[in-house]
């Protein structure tokens, strides 16, 4: 069973968005591209992702 993790060693910043692409099976990009849209749309993307990095433990 595959844990929610980060992946700070091949993400770009934080890995955030990598771990969730290995969690989900999809590719990081889809998250990326998310969490820039929500950031325009609603502005609470970055936001998010600072949560993100600070709840979601590091894989290495």
């Amino acid at each position: 069973m595959i844990k929610l993790k980060r992946n700070s060693a091949e993400g770009l910043l934080g890995g955030v968005c990598e771990g969730m692409g290995e969690y989900f099976t999809i590719d990081p990009i889809i998250f990326r591209l998310a969490f820039i849209a929500f950031s325009f749309a609603i502005g609470g993307g970055i936001l998010t992702y600072i949560i993100a990095w600070i709840l979601i433990p590091d894989k290495n």
